[in-house]
């Protein structure tokens, strides 16, 4: 039985509206950065364009993540295709690992090849795009990360960290654009190495969460003794002989036995395990599918 929790057509909906929503703010954002980047001779605000750039193709790799998450159960997916946005979290904690590395590399260049002393002072745009790249960035992570929470979307909740990271990247662009005009331009190569260091760390965030959800795990002790409490209340339960959880993707799967009076009558000891079923299902939306077996009681 369906959970009613987040139904597939609502969580492709929502994940894909919020997705193009990144997909033309950061189309807009990054053409305007580099614009900026190239005008005012501004390294740091060049990178940050191109971490911008890079969240097109983080959206691109959510909406199709989703959409393969989001089918329903088939003969070769009896329990679904919830992994699948697992799948589409790992390949953008990889983008956004390797575009953190790029930055850092070229970074490191200008600061031990001593390069910098070369660099042209940035102008104001500059200083102009890291303010409005700090504003947008963030809350386009506020907005993605709520919906994420909404629907529980791991892909999309990577998605919104990409965003606070680029957020953080302007920051650094901001301090060593700054810092360049003070006449200090070696500020503006090492805030590309600070905003390095912010995007690796998220990635590698995100691709522990996404490998977590990969491998099967039971839930915490705390849902799992709600559930097992949520059983007990039902009139014709006696107790709770065996619970075992595993989180598959976003979801929740339920093995439960429970003992009932051994001399009822069949049909209302199926009734019980209904009963049962219906309520934790109703009580826990992440449960998508729950077997409950009954055993006759025992002292």
């Amino acid at each position: 039985m369906q959970s009613s929790f987040s139904s597939a057509s609502e969580f492709e909906r929502t994940a894909t509206r919020v997705t193009l929503v990144s997909i033309i703010g950061n189309l807009i954002l990054s053409a305007f950065k580099l614009l900026a980047g190239i005008l005012a001779h501004s390294g740091a605000m060049v990178s940050d364009a191109v971490h911008s750039a890079s969240d097109v193709f983080s959206s691109i790799v959510v909406i199709i993540g989703v959409k393969f998450s989001s089918k329903a159960s088939d003969r070769e997916h009896p329990y679904g295709h919830e992994r699948f946005e697992c799948v589409a979290a790992i390949i953008l904690s990889v983008v956004l690992l390797l575009t953190g590395l790029m930055i850092g590399f070229d970074a490191l260049q200008n600061i031990l090849g001593g390069s910098y002393h070369d660099l042209q002072i940035p102008g104001v745009l500059a200083l102009i795009a890291a303010i409005i790249s700090i504003a947008s960035k963030e809350a386009m992570y506020w907005y993605t990360k709520i919906n994420a929470e909404r629907i529980d979307s791991s892909a999309l909740m990577a998605d919104a960290w990409h965003h606070r990271s680029d957020a953080l990247s302007s920051i650094g662009a901001l301090i060593g654009i700054g810092g360049a005009r003070m006449g200090f331009p070696i500020l503006d190569p090492v805030a590309s190495l600070i905003i390095c260091i912010f995007i690796v760390k998220a990635a590698i965030d995100i691709f522990k969460d996404a490998i977590s959800k990969m491998v099967d795990h039971s839930c915490d002790e705390a849902t799992e003794q709600a559930i097992a409490e949520c059983a007990r209340s039902h009139d014709g339960v006696l107790n709770v002989d065996f619970l075992n959880t595993r989180v598959f993707g976003n979801k929740i799967y339920v093995d439960i036995e429970i003992s009932a009076d051994g001399n009822r009558p069949l049909n209302e000891t199926h009734a019980i395990a209904e009963k049962v079923h219906d309520a934790i299902e109703a009580e826990f939306p992440k449960v998508k599918h729950i077997m409950v077996h009954v055993n006759p009681y025992q002292e």
